[in-house]
């Protein structure tokens, strides 16, 4: 448990590389406690990192994603009412599935009482395969989803979305980090809505979560750097380190020295721009490409979506695998008399991003998946690449971070948060920010760090 009351024990000259949630969790933490000495260096012109908010020429605001903010942790939850003194809406989740041209609740496995007759009976077939218990040995996460849910249910639905989420194939991924991101069967649930053709939709850690009035995700995380504006220096990239010296050389000329370092840039980035150590190789790490296309659309939401936060779209009549509405989570997020849907397409080196204009794509898709209705006048098509979108859950990734991360701790630099630490399974806007608290409680406090060493005790905890 976090003690804000605590006095640090060292004075230890602290560099932070990254102002995105894990970066300023440790600016936050190290003030609490009273621990001026550190600096925080960001590449970009703003903060926030993956979690920064965008407005664009037609007063459209966007997020990198469809962030929504829930929370496993009380700490974090007091930072947020702090911060945010209660400028914010609450929400009821109310997300969905697209497939075989309809709409259908998620959690998908809850609600196949809306597939078609022939799917529905594979599906129904499958679960009840894979309640009886596989005797077949877990190796990926291919073989997670049909041990789980069966054949049926991992034809239709979760091996097509995976694949598209990732951009990778799930017969390569590991499936320790799933946790609590995806629901778990209960056939007698399942049969019940069947019988009744209910619609079952509120599972989740996040079945209610809450969003900024104004100024999208990005929001939150202005109101935290804000309390230690003069503690952020940004534009500033770092070229390179010297993990010997303990120096670090920055984009301006200009260099710094630090005791203990907590840096956030992406783990396979980190390995180039150091040479003191023989590290093993990051091709072994694997990541995804998010690319962000945002329409801003006049009028207001077809009947179909007033009430829908987020959809999933496993088919290939899309590039996106989600879709947002994201003017439904904050009136503000469009300007008076207009809406806006928020798109995801993935991307890796193992899939490209489809050829051709991707707004153009997107907005075909869109009308495809009947999202936009005929006729819809678009008044803003915003794009954004997120060249590290979502760091992916390979089955060689844990070996590789047993090596590398005690290897540069050795050293006094410690590498956190979603792309530092390398692990979806704790790589929220909470888990982030609580891995730069803990950080400081450790090289301070000597406590432990719960979240990046145990995400499954973090996981583990229902709130």
């Amino acid at each position: 448990m976090t003690s804000t009351k605590s006095k640090p024990r060292t004075k230890k000259r602290c560099v932070i590389i990254g102002a995105g949630p894990a970066g300023l969790g440790a600016g936050w933490r190290l003030m609490e406690l009273g621990h001026t000495d550190f600096v925080i260096y960001d590449k970009n012109p703003y903060v926030g990192g993956l979690a920064t908010s965008f407005v664009d020429d037609a007063g459209f605001t966007w997020d990198i994603g469809g962030h929504v903010l829930h929370s496993h942790y009380p700490y974090f939850d007091r930072m947020f009412e702090t911060v945010m003194n209660n400028d914010y809406f609450t929400h009821q989740r109310e997300s969905w599935v697209w497939i075989y041209d309809r709409f259908i609740p998620y959690p998908f496995q809850n609600n196949i009482h809306r597939l078609p007759v022939k799917a529905l009976h594979e599906c129904l077939k499958g679960l009840y395969l894979a309640a009886k218990g596989n005797p077949k040995k877990l190796r990926t996460f291919a073989d997670w989803i049909t041990a789980s849910f069966g054949p049926g249910i991992a034809k239709h639905f979760m091996l097509p979305y995976n694949r598209k989420v990732w951009a990778y194939p799930p017969d390569k991924m590991n499936y320790q980090w799933v946790g609590d991101r995806v629901a778990s069967v209960d056939i007698s649930r399942i049969e019940q809505n069947i019988k009744t053709k209910r619609d079952d939709v509120s599972w989740g850690p996040n079945a209610v979560f809450h969003f900024p009035k104004k100024g999208g995700t990005g929001a939150i995380w202005e109101h935290v750097a804000d309390r230690f504006r003069s503690h952020i220096m940004l534009n500033r990239e770092v070229m390179s380190l010297d993990l010997k010296k303990k120096v670090v050389y920055l984009s301006d000329g200009s260099h710094d020295i630090y005791d203990v370092l907590f840096t956030t840039m992406p783990l396979d980035v980190l390995a180039k721009k150091q040479k003191d150590i023989v590290l093993p190789s990051a091709a072994k790490l694997h990541h995804s490409t998010v690319t962000i296309v945002g329409i801003g659309i006049a009028g207001t939401p077809p009947e179909t979506l007033l009430t829908k936060c987020w959809m999933y779209f496993p088919e290939n009549i899309a590039p996106f695998f989600r879709a947002t509405v994201f003017s439904n989570y904050s009136r503000f997020n469009a300007p008076k008399g207009a809406w806006s849907l928020m798109t995801e397409v993935a991307s890796s080196r193992y899939v490209p991003l489809p050829q051709g204009d991707i707004g153009a794509l997107v907005l075909e898709g869109a009308k495809q998946t009947k999202l936009l209705p005929k006729g819809a006048k678009i008044e803003s098509l915003w794009t954004f690449r997120s060249e590290y979108g979502y760091p992916t859950p390979t089955l060689n990734r844990d070996t590789y971070l047993l090596q590398t991360l005690p290897a540069l701790e050795k050293f006094g630099v410690y590498s956190r948060g979603r792309f530092g630490a390398w692990k979806y399974e704790v790589s929220n806007q909470d888990h982030t920010f609580m891995q730069g608290v803990e950080w400081v409680n450790h090289v301070l406090q000597n406590e432990e760090e719960i979240t990046v060493h145990n995400p499954a005790k973090v996981n583990g905890v229902k709130r």
